[in-house]
């Protein structure tokens, strides 16, 4: 007997979305292949919401902070990053979801989900041509930052614990790592 995975397009995934099919389950779309989510805990949703506060009050204007909320990949994958900073494109967005030209970066806030964030969703993000991806480590309290994407891989990782990071996207604005790994009372 022969085994068949059935492949999903986002199509078919956005009409199964629309149908209901999917209501009660938070799932992503990866490559084709449906990923059941976990819950979230305190810690994550905490450092989630905290970092995304911080992000708009550093980018202002200049860019859409969108914190679980799907991005739409053309490798059939439709992941829900927890922070995805985009181009403040309005409206643009009730037509689709951000799209790689529109993303600035992505952030995953991590523990249960590690090895999947550092492995195949860093590959995912890599190869649809995201330009910079950062993993908050809520195991080790390190910043783990992708970049300098070359044939569909990144070629600089960089760990960070203390310190400031410029985004690529904002060379002008400099990130406080602790306030992702370990909010200062501030």
């Amino acid at each position: 007997m022969t085994v068949t995975t059935y492949k999903w397009t986002i199509e078919r995934y956005h009409r199964a979305i629309e149908a209901g099919i999917f209501e009660d389950q938070p799932i992503e779309l990866w490559r084709g292949e449906l990923i059941v989510m976990p819950p979230e805990r305190e810690p994550y949703a905490y450092y989630n919401t905290e970092a995304a506060d911080y992000l708009r009050t550093l980018l202002g204007e200049r860019a859409k902070i969108r914190d679980a909320k799907p991005i739409t990949l053309l490798n059939n994958s439709e992941p829900v990053p927890d922070v995805a900073i985009v181009k403040p494109l309005g409206e643009v967005y009730l037509e689709h979801h951000p799209y790689p030209e529109d993303i600035f970066w992505i952030i995953e806030f991590s523990k249960a989900t590690l090895s999947k964030d550092l492995g195949e969703k860093k590959d995912i993000y890599a190869q649809a041509g995201i330009a910079e991806y950062w993993v908050v480590n809520l195991k080790t309290a390190q910043l783990q930052v992708f970049r300098d994407l070359k044939n569909g891989q990144y070629t600089t990782k960089l760990i960070l614990t203390t310190s400031t990071i410029a985004p690529l996207a904002f060379p002008d604005i400099f990130v406080q790592v602790q306030r992702f790994v370990g909010f200062p009372s501030k």
